[in-house]
């Protein structure tokens, strides 16, 4: 993806739950029905939130949001490679502090699941291990060996002794109910056969011998041996049951969307099919659910992996990638929450009794010997609703969705019925004024000879980089005779370059001569292209560009800072889960060769090559503004009329008014990479991306090629990410929580209208209504029209009660619209609100009617 943060930053550079018991020892266990804190079944809600793609000031706030979504559990990887950059020296500061994560979830009352791995797999470079542990003498990952055991374990103990020392863990009084450690083995454990299965249980029994009183689970592992528990990840885990009777049914990664790829569609799952999994998964006697992401984040720097992972990890998460609510998967998936929250007595105190309601419909329903009773009625038919008896009582279920009964009565949550309002998100000019760009041209005719080397022969690229520069220069030279025929009008010789990944430029005598890059499918790709040479010595210039390193072998804003002034920097080039992945090789392994010489073929492969790692933009530290002055700058109307291929941008800009978080908008820039205040944000590459674009619909098995959005590039700019108008859709039955009495099971009661929440971002307030209609309104948010029933009031109804407010609420009633459109007929409200930026004096109070 090409738009990045901003976060309104200074500078910015371009290369294009026991909660009382927090202070006492408390106790976690667990038996066949859930996890046990401080003797107290419980079922449990968490989240993904990465604390290093985000930053230490937005974790409060994302914290808190994922508490009133309704979430226990707040889940994070540990990232081996930022925390021990080089050996034995390590890093907790900043986007890394560990413990400062923690305590923040601790002080929001919430708990926290460690997962420890240390591979982490994640869409993370190098899957979160460190590059240098690949140079480890006589080293295999993630096997029965030595070197990696010594390795793994003694970062294993620094984090568990790290956490101890900070009283982090729950049965010290902090947060911490669970650690994990290993992470989707299973596969690779039966690949590897007895090597894999001793490296399985080694680890197992090295994490349960640390003693942090808290369980271990090991995921996607179904051989995890007493008494790590072994547990599920997937975009569905009903199916799965633990190794053992005695242990619980854990998901620990459900997942809520999917990364993105650069040239691939961006992913979304309807937040309909989200919810169906989950209270199936529930339903089916689950009792902890973690999704991956509820916070996706960004992956700054070079942290993306892959190879070819956006710096966007948006993930279609509740929370978006700059913090903001996305509305309506998290405000249904509350509701979720709130709704099994009230089954919770009935779901660990007994097992569920099965029975069939029609083809495709089940009831599942929990009694416990204190007479408390929950249902979960189901509908598995991906095409059509269903009328069912339960009970006595009919019950109208829409495809491919679960209706919950907290009492066995009374529906108060249906998975397909969305009653929360849809949120339209757009990125809009920030209004910012860019000064002062100018340019300075990466010099590509000479190199730094204190920096390079000659040796024999085509390199690995990370072998000679060490991860250290996205890039690494190839160079060679050769002879051409005066007498060659395509010197004397015959047709140019050819150069073709096999590489193994993942973009290359090549440059002749200076010049740039062409461009080839692979996909993350398909890693190894073939340049091919006619050159220009010359009579005598040419000088062939071949720059390698890693797009992130391998996860694993099969690879399947800033926030809100008010400063005055900001400076954008720009470099700009033209135009998984498996073992040993350590072995893979990056970089130009050949071979590279001319043909249509007069001598035929001349293979370069084993010639002298000249390395030079980075470009000298970086060796000169352009990045930091301390580091600005060092060269001559020009401005960029100068630099335009001079396209050169390889070239740094930087200007400053006034920080805009709101508190909208910002994005630096790179469509149109190509391929590069960006600082701010001389931290890197990441990655940018333009490319249009292929998906299917036409619609989505959540009922039917989810997988990352359904429900995708293509890519539209522009030119860059600087905008901010706002709520620009909001929607709504209930109908007139709309199950609601405030219909559920308990104590009135079994007698008459009165009904309580559901009601349509309209809710704009702070600073923002209703300025008109859109569309409105009370009756049987066509069409979705964005595109609504008028059916053939239509209130004449909608509009006005709206206006009145919404208008100027930050919030409202409508009852859907026929006594609040005047009188019935369409007597007989089911009836819904549908609406769409503009948000408008207000200020306090010009906001009416909120009202309810």
């Amino acid at each position: 993806m090409a738009t990045l943060f901003v976060y309104r930053m200074l500078i910015v550079f371009c290369l294009s739950l026991c909660l009382c018991c927090h202070h006492i020892h408390c106790s976690v266990t667990y038996d066949r029905k859930a996890l046990l804190i401080n003797g107290q079944r419980r079922i449990l809600f968490s989240g993904s939130i990465h604390y290093p793609r985000s930053t230490p000031d937005m974790w409060e706030d994302l914290i808190q949001k994922a508490k009133d979504g309704g979430l226990d559990v707040i889940e994070t990887y540990v990232f081996w490679n930022v925390h021990e950059p080089s050996p034995g020296n390590y890093n907790f500061e900043g986007r890394y502090d560990l413990v400062r994560f923690i305590k923040t979830i601790q002080k929001a009352g919430l708990y926290a699941h460690l997962r420890i791995g240390p591979y982490v797999c994640a869409e993370w470079n190098f899957g979160g291990f460190p590059v240098w542990l690949k140079y480890v003498p006589g080293i295999s990952f993630r096997t029965d060996n030595e070197p990696f055991k010594r390795a793994m374990q003694g970062f294993t103990e620094k984090i568990v002794n790290l956490m101890k020392s900070e009283n982090l863990f729950e049965s010290q009084g902090g947060p911490i109910i669970l650690s994990q450690i290993e992470n989707e083995y299973g596969a690779q454990s039966k690949l590897l056969g007895a090597a894999g299965h001793n490296y399985m249980t080694w680890a197992a029994k090295m994490a349960v011998e640390m003693g942090t009183g808290v369980p271990w689970v090991m995921c996607k592992e179904e051989d995890a041996p007493d008494p790590v528990i072994n547990s599920c990840n997937g975009f569905y885990c009903d199916a799965f049951t633990p190794n053992q009777p005695y242990k619980p049914t854990i998901w620990t990664e459900a997942w809520s969307g999917w990364f993105t790829e650069f040239g691939g569609p961006i992913h979304q799952r309807p937040v309909q099919d989200l919810a169906f999994a989950a209270a199936r998964f529930i339903q089916k006697g689950g009792s902890f659910i973690n999704y991956y992401m509820y916070h996706g984040g960004t992956n700054f720097g070079r942290s993306a992996g892959g190879p070819f992972i956006t710096t966007s990890y948006d993930y279609d998460a509740p929370i978006d990638e700059y913090g903001l609510i996305r509305q309506p998967k998290y405000g249904h998936l509350k509701e979720l929450h709130r709704a099994i929250k009230m089954c919770e007595r009935a779901l660990v105190s007994a097992d569920p009794i099965v029975t069939s309601l029609g083809g495709f419909q089940q009831a599942h329903v929990y009694s416990s010997e204190s007479g408390d009773c929950a249902a979960f009625l189901s509908n598995y038919d991906t095409k059509s609703a269903a009328r069912v008896l339960f009970n006595n009582m009919h019950y109208n279920l829409p495809p491919w969705s679960i209706s919950v009964l907290p009492d066995c009565r009374n529906v108060v949550f249906n998975t397909a019925k969305v009653g929360v309002q849809t949120s339209q998100m757009e990125m809009l000019p920030a209004n910012a004024e860019m000064f002062s760009w100018e340019s300075y041209f990466e010099d590509i005719s000479s190199l730094d000879d204190s920096s390079t080397f000659t040796t024999q022969g085509l390199l690995e690229q990370i072998n000679v980089t060490r991860d250290a520069s996205d890039y690494l220069w190839y160079i060679t030279s050769v002879d051409i005779g005066s007498s060659e025929s395509f010197l004397h009008g015959g047709e140019l010789p050819t150069l073709i370059v096999q590489s193994t990944g993942h973009a290359l430029h090549i440059f002749i005598n200076g010049q740039l001569s062409g461009s080839a890059f692979g996909t993350r499918e398909a890693r190894r790709f073939m340049y091919t292209g006619k050159v220009n040479l010359r009579a005598g010595r040419n000088k062939i210039a071949l720059l390698s560009v890693a797009v992130g390193l391998p996860i694993r072998e099969d690879d399947d804003s800033v926030n809100h800072f008010d400063f005055i002034a900001k400076l954008i920097m720009i470099f700009v080039i033209m135009k998984n889960v498996g073992g040993h992945y350590e072995t893979w090789n990056t970089g130009i392994l050949g071979p590279v060769a001319l043909h249509g010489l007069d001598q035929g073929k001349w293979d370069l492969s084993w010639q002298k090559w000249t390395y030079q790692v980075g470009l000298r933009g970086e060796a000169m530290n352009l990045v930091s503004p301390n580091g600005i002055s060092s060269v001559e700058w020009m401005q960029s109307s100068l630099a335009v009329q001079r396209q050169q291929p390889l070239m740094w941008h930087k200007a400053y800009f006034n920080a805009p008014e709101g508190d909208e978080p910002l994005a630096l908008d790179m469509e149109g820039m190509g391929k590069g990479q960006i600082w701010i205040n001389g931290q890197s944000v990441g990655r940018y590459w333009t490319a249009y991306a292929k998906g299917d674009c036409n619609g989505c619909n959540y009922v039917g098995g989810y997988r990352p090629t359904k429900c995708q959005l293509g890519g539209n590039p522009s030119r860059i700019s600087l905008v901010k990410r706002s709520v620009t108008s909001v929607c709504a859709e209930v109908a007139e039955y709309h199950p609601t929580i405030k219909n559920w009495h308990i104590e009135s099971y079994g007698k008459p009661e009165e009904f309580h209208s559901p009601k349509v929440h309209l809710r704009c971002s702070p600073g923002h307030a209703i300025s008109s209504i859109k569309f409105a209609s009370f009756g049987t309104p066509l069409g979705t948010c964005g595109s609504y029209q008028q059916g053939p029933c239509h209130s004449p009031t909608s509009y006005d109804i709206l206006e009145k009660k919404c208008v100027g407010k930050q919030r409202c609420a409508v009852t859907i009633s026929n006594s609040n619209f005047g009188v019935d459109p369409c007597p007989n007929v089911l009836k819904r409200l549908s609406v769409e609100a503009i948000c408008s930026p207000t200020t306090s004096t010009t906001m009416q109070p909120n009202w309810r009617g």
